[in-house]
């Protein structure tokens, strides 16, 4: 007899300890600590600018603190390489634009698939290209570029970020569009590239207007054409591609965030819901506005199925200019 009531006090104990324990994980909410948001590239370009004004506000809203770090290297794999290995509990993600989705088109040997070794948790944004061209060529039109450069292919290089980022992508349809072979010079980043072309080292380049345009203005670049079909609002007076005599010329930067491929679905809901968020307030307070940026907002499965497309129209991009993985 007493061996059976000690048996049963100590189910009922069991019982007991696993009630609390699940009242506990059930009151366990997301996130109970710091996020660290992991930027694959340096300081100061359009995707840390937009990482860390989406960290701020969640931070704000969650009360959590959220860190913005950058991993900059390897042809931005090194930050994604980071994130791929870290837990898959929402505390580790990466934040970049399309350049993350095309490593394993660019890079002979890219350390991870985009599309299967990471969780798509959020596209956030969209954001227009600009071209801009050494102020020692005469040139002031795309249509005049084409033509200068056909005649004298030698005399002309085209500087990008990153192998696969958008300005790699928009710089190989200029090619295709117009018929050219242009040399094609990867940077570490957007600042050397873009002093380069001041300088007169490369002749063009292409990349998010919100980075190249303070020395369009300043005169420091030409600004020749924005690569959307309307003219942005943060430089009215610039064409866009298909007024300055190249239509088709259509290509815009990205933003998004990823996880770890085993992220669970509850925590890239939520995540995707905070940024979601962020981006409202955002843009109801004028600061995307202000970077160039327009808000996209899509479910996770949404955005999957975006980057796979791209990814897909991009691959035929490079194929029809016989690109090669570098």
């Amino acid at each position: 007899m007493f061996r059976r009531h000690s048996i049963a006090g100590l189910l009922t104990s069991a019982l007991v300890l696993l009630g609390a324990s699940a009242a506990v994980a059930q009151d366990a909410k997301f996130p109970s600590h710091t996020i660290r948001i992991i930027v694959p590239f340096a300081p100061g370009g359009g995707v840390d600018t937009l990482a860390r004004l989406i960290a701020e506000r969640i931070q704000t809203k969650s009360g959590a603190s959220v860190i913005v770090e950058n991993r900059a290297g390897a042809n931005a794999t090194l930050g994604g390489t980071f994130v791929q290995r870290a837990p898959a509990d929402g505390y580790t993600v990466l934040f970049s634009s399309n350049t993350h989705t095309m490593a394993k088109l660019v890079l002979a040997d890219s350390p991870y698939d985009p599309l299967t070794d990471f969780a798509p948790i959020a596209r956030v944004g969209e954001a227009p290209l600009l071209v801009v061209m050494s102020p020692k060529m005469p040139q002031t039109t795309l249509a005049e570029v084409a033509a200068a450069i056909k005649k004298n292919p030698d005399q002309w290089a085209a500087g990008t970020p990153a192998l696969g980022s958008p300005s790699h992508v928009a710089t190989i349809q200029f090619m295709q569009l117009t018929k050219t072979n242009l040399s094609v010079v990867p940077y570490r980043g957007t600042a050397p590239a873009l002093n380069d072309v001041a300088g007169g080292h490369i002749q063009l380049l292409t990349d998010a207007i919100v980075i190249l345009l303070p020395m369009a203005k300043d005169g420091k670049v030409k600004g020749l054409a924005v690569t959307t079909k309307q003219r942005s609002p943060l430089a009215p007076e610039i064409p866009t591609s298909a007024e300055s005599g190249l239509p088709g010329l259509e290509v815009v930067s990205w933003y998004g965030m990823w996880g770890p491929k085993a992220l669970p679905a509850d925590i890239i809901k939520a995540l995707n819901a905070a940024c979601a968020d962020a981006m409202r307030e955002l843009a109801d307070s004028g600061r995307l506005a202000a970077v160039g940026v327009t808000p996209v907002y899509e479910t996770p499965q949404e955005f999957a199925g975006y980057q796979a497309a791209e990814v897909a129209r991009n691959a035929e991009l490079l194929k029809s200019v016989g690109f090669r993985p570098q």
